[in-house]
């Protein structure tokens, strides 16, 4: 008896296959700054202190294209604009790239592991990116708040949804 309890357990903690028998895998291949760019218009006046915080404007898109069979780009695309009453202090862009090989997922949840697990592995590498050219810009390095990529797909797809019957 006990011999089935453990043989149960084993089967509990095996990995989920998708019916072929193959365990899904999201494999990072490589990781790339596509485009960087950050202009300090107003240098060296927009260094100086304020009195109250710039607004900052941070735009983020996500972009996936196949490459090959099982690889994939997924691009993130970051925009930060900070601003002070008219003036602009900085605008820096990024758009970082993965390539990443999806296996053995279910066709209904690749376009989920692109659009959401993908950009969230490479998020932290593009947030330290633009914290480093915000610093070496003479501001304090922005830190961007961690972004819900399942909410932004959520929405993407609801927008494609809502565009569909707009044109039926």
């Amino acid at each position: 008896m006990a011999d089935k309890k453990s043989d149960d357990k084993k089967n509990e903690a095996a990995p989920m296959a998708n019916g072929n028998g193959a365990s899904p895998t999201l494999n990072i291949l490589a990781q790339y700054v596509k485009d960087l760019s950050f202009e300090n218009p107003g240098a060296p006046q927009s260094l100086r202190g304020r009195d109250k915080a710039p607004s900052i404007n941070i735009n983020v898109n996500v972009n996936a294209n196949p490459i090959a069979d099982k690889e994939f780009d997924v691009t993130l695309t970051l925009n930060a604009k900070a601003t002070y009453d008219n003036d602009v202090l900085f605008n820096a862009e990024l758009v970082y790239g993965g390539v990443f090989r999806v296996e053995g997922f279910p066709q209904e949840h690749v376009l989920p592991v692109l659009f959401i697990e993908c950009p969230r592995l490479i998020f932290p590498f593009a947030r330290q990116i633009i914290a480093e050219a915000t610093r070496n810009g003479g501001f304090p390095p922005l830190m961007i708040d961690p972004i819900d990529f399942a909410q932004m797909f959520q929405q993407r797809i609801a927008e494609e949804q809502s565009r569909a019957k707009g044109q039926a």
